[in-house]
């Protein structure tokens, strides 16, 4: 039954149901159902009451369900996740946070600079931005605080930072976005690495520039003299190294061909438990913890794929796709003038919505028309994952915002944190500007790695 009205009506009651609150992974698989069933309806069929149940949208719904336990790129999944949430557990991110604040001490923004690359590190391992930016602003602000930092200036660089980790591989968006476009993750993952370190990279140089002009933003703080550079180096390899050598092992696996997404990722998981009994933290309520952790983000994504699908399904059905394809086509755009209308599209989703809902249910929309307009589909990944960035950093929707007013309460206003992640919204636009002008930023690793792509 194509019905683009009722399509649209689909559409536009499911964004007004997540606006005022309602649990996105349900109302996906609510609003499926339900316009499903009227999609699939056939009164001719329906002879008595019992018959009404007779509705091929169960038969889909059973369907996609299987597909989604059945999917082996989404094993990597909580296996990634039980990494991170070991690592965070294990105290390890605190150790590398001290160690980091001591070997940048000469830098303007010593701490700010070393919360950003703990964030960058600790989102490689992690993945999941809550996790990232509530450890961070209970580690690294109260430090910043005591130490005469700006509180605006201090939320931005949490904010920002703990947005990496869905770009930097191993990202879950990344294998979530594989599953969805049915793309290559090891592709993903190789044409993430360059964007995702050349946008830690510059928010690194921000930050430093910005306290060379406004050095009240971030006072150097008093170190302890007696400490020597060995000392200094010391502490850094034993925190930072054991971490890093286990990313690394993890990504190379991967990018060189040596082990599948699911295989890495529970190398990691087995990595993150030798580390924290390395660093005699590890405890049986430890392990519980991650594992319950684990368990919840893990069902959130599955229910979220089931919900995403069914909803996907019966929207194509009812001809939801064909009539927003058939709209752009045309305007008979230039593919440059395609790529700007997707990623502003894309840009303002992220007002109102998280990454998962504007990656599951809106970039479909988008990829059946990558042919038409002979756009990469691994280039256009990496600007939707950067544009991803700015879902958390745009308000009034800003989520790390609110993980971070969340653990801070009544030390910082949420328009100060506003304040403080707004630069860093451009930060992301000015790296896609960027990355358009040199798609080689995007596309030269994986092309090298694994040959040049062919549609």
């Amino acid at each position: 039954m194509t019905n683009p009205e009722v399509a649209i009506l689909m559409l536009s009651l499911f964004i007004v149901l997540v606006l005022l609150g309602f649990p996105v992974a349900f109302t996906l698989l609510a609003m499926g159902v339900g316009f499903g069933y009227y999609a699939y309806h056939d009164s001719a069929d329906i002879e008595m009451f019992s018959d009404y149940f007779s509705n091929n949208i169960f038969f889909l719904l059973n369907q996609n369900t299987y597909s989604v336990m059945e999917n082996d790129t989404l094993v990597a999944v909580p296996l990634f996740l039980f990494m991170g949430y070991v690592v965070e557990r294990a105290n390890i991110v605190n150790r590398l946070f001290e160690s980091l604040q001591l070997a940048a001490r000469n830098l303007p923004g010593s701490m700010a600079v070393a919360a950003l690359l703990t964030c960058a590190v600790f989102s490689t391992a992690s993945g999941i931005v809550g996790a990232v930016v509530t450890l961070m602003g209970l580690l690294a602000f109260p430090a910043m605080a005591n130490a005469s930092y700006n509180k605006s200036f201090a939320s931005g660089v949490i904010c920002a930072g703990g947005t990496l980790g869905i770009l930097i591989p191993p990202s879950i968006m990344l294998i979530v976005y594989a599953a969805i476009a049915e793309l290559s993750p090891l592709r993903l993952y190789a044409a993430a690495v360059f964007p995702g370190l050349l946008l830690a990279g510059f928010y690194i140089l921000y930050v430093i520039g910005r306290v060379m002009m406004n050095p009240s933003l971030a006072p150097k703080p008093v170190y302890d003299p007696t400490i020597t550079p060995r000392q200094i180096y010391t502490q850094l390899l034993i925190s930072f190294v054991p971490l890093t050598v286990l990313i690394m092992l993890v990504l190379g696996s991967i990018l060189g061909g040596l082990a599948t997404p699911a295989e890495a990722a529970a190398m990691g998981a087995l990595g993150g438990l030798v580390l924290a009994v390395l660093y005699r933290s590890l405890s049986w309520q430890k392990v519980k913890e991650s594992v319950f952790l684990t368990a919840k983000a893990s069902a959130m994504v599955c229910w979220l794929f089931v919900g995403s699908w069914t909803f996907a399904s019966v929207f194509s059905y009812l001809g939801g796709h064909d009539i927003i394809k058939d709209w752009v086509l045309s305007y008979n755009l230039e593919p440059w003038q395609f790529l700007v209308m997707a990623q502003l599209i894309i840009f303002l989703l992220g007002w109102p919505l998280e990454w998962s809902e504007i990656l599951i249910i809106f970039v479909p929309i988008f990829l059946p028309m990558l042919d038409t307009f002979g756009v990469n589909p691994y280039f256009f990944a990496m600007l939707v994952a950067l544009n991803l960035q700015t879902s958390f950093l745009t308000p009034p929707m800003a989520m790390s915002a609110y993980y971070l007013k969340g653990v801070l309460k009544g030390q910082i206003e949420l328009m100060e944190i506003f304040k403080g992640i707004m630069p860093y919204l451009f930060i992301v636009i000015g790296s896609m500007v960027l990355m358009y002008q040199f798609p080689g930023i995007a596309l030269w690793l994986p092309d090298y790695l694994f040959g040049e792509y062919v549609p």
